[in-house]
């Protein structure tokens, strides 16, 4: 099923985000998904565990501008039913570039993520 996501508001601090993983328990699942809403963005971010590492996409379909979901392995976009994997490849149409994708660093138990 869909699960809705619930929006994390979270702060920037020189255009880094700082998670800390115990806080988002979501990610310890091997298809853990988290929607963090940047302080002062006006888009939020997708961060997706994705086996042992993290991605942090943005949710903004590359063909419309809709807003896209995430189904276990997939991103679907609601509108036109552009779909893309967890790393924010295009796997089918209509959208034909690559969700935007942001640099995650991990550091012990925090992940870094830049959005600048």
């Amino acid at each position: 099923g869909c699960a809705s996501m619930v929006t994390h508001p979270v702060p920037v601090a020189s255009g880094k985000i700082q998670l800390a993983l115990g806080q988002y328990p979501e990610l310890a699942k091997a298809d853990g998904a988290v929607k963090l809403q940047p302080a002062g963005h006006e888009d939020p971010i997708y961060v997706l565990a994705n086996g042992r590492d993290f991605v942090a996409v943005s949710p903004i379909c590359t063909h419309r501008g809709c807003t896209v979901d995430v189904h276990g392995e997939r991103l679907v976009c609601p509108c036109h039913g552009s779909t893309y994997d967890r790393s924010g490849n295009v796997l089918k149409g209509p959208a034909q570039r690559a969700l935007a994708r942001y640099p995650v660093n991990r550091s012990g138990d925090t992940l870094v993520i830049e959005i600048v």
